[in-house]
């Protein structure tokens, strides 16, 4: 994970908030942002589209490490394993 400064963080949590705000759900509307963003802010080039794939699947690695994964080793303590 990208540990960023706490300064930027702040303002970084601003947008998060925005879109907490507007329901921005990951359903469609964050596929739809990422891509307009991809579209509308990375120049284009074959290593700036790499990198900004390479930021999504860092994130979603992220996501699984920290996040699924504690929540499937709860739900094993629940319900059992297979």
């Amino acid at each position: 994970m990208p540990y960023i400064t706490m300064k930027r963080r702040n303002e970084l949590n601003k947008i998060i908030e925005l879109m907490e705000e507007k329901g921005v759900k990951a359903d469609g509307d964050l596929n739809y942002i990422l891509f307009a963003y991809c579209k509308l802010c990375i120049p284009a080039s074959y290593n700036n589209y790499k990198n900004f794939c390479g930021e999504l699947h860092q994130a979603a690695t992220e996501i699984e490490r920290r996040i699924l994964a504690p929540y499937e080793d709860n739900k094993i303590l629940e319900n059992g394993d297979i």
